[in-house]
């Protein structure tokens, strides 16, 4: 069975795209249009930093998988954002979702993250790698990123959301 590494970035983008576009198309009723990703070059001293295109708040969904490939999914959405998901989901005005609190967000935007990775994780079944899903948890903070381990193969793609962007930041490595 192929590594991680040697798996195609086209099935990888594949993948991420359709469970993106099916689950918020289907829930939301919103198109997610992948966005292409332009050459980034940093000094050979600087990793580069992930694209978030993200600034202020965030609201960060994830969910991992474990199998013949485990990893985690974490889809980066603005505080704004995720707050008007949860509203169109939960058939809420947004004065009704604050006056709730930030729970009943974190938990649409777990629930966004849990079938978008389920769907995700389907298709990589689909291909031969089987895997199970973990519990959705959810991140809140202001400018913060994620660093893989040196093992993890990091892909990232960035979707076009209405006037909002949404990043799937997938941290893949070998199953045990």
């Amino acid at each position: 069975m192929p590594t991680c590494e040697q798996i195609s970035e086209d099935l990888f983008r594949k993948t991420i795209t359709r469970a993106v576009q099916d689950v918020f198309k289907t829930m939301i009723g919103l198109q997610a249009d992948l966005i292409p990703l332009a050459e980034t070059t940093a000094p050979e001293d600087e990793s580069p930093k992930p694209p978030m295109d993200i600034t202020g708040p965030q609201v960060v969904g994830t969910v991992g998988f474990v199998g013949d490939i485990s990893g985690l999914i974490y889809l980066y959405l603005d505080a704004g954002f995720a707050n008007d998901l949860a509203a169109r989901i939960l058939g809420m005005t947004n004065a009704e979702l604050e006056a709730t609190g930030d729970e009943v967000v974190n938990d649409a935007v777990g629930e966004l993250t849990n079938m978008t990775v389920g769907t995700f994780k389907n298709q990589l079944s689909d291909h031969g790698y089987a895997c199970k899903l973990t519990i959705p948890s959810i991140l809140r903070g202001s400018n913060f990123s994620i660093e893989p381990t040196a093992s993890a193969t990091r892909r990232i793609y960035r979707f076009q959301i209405n006037n909002h962007v949404l990043v799937a930041d997938l941290l893949m490595k070998q199953g045990d």
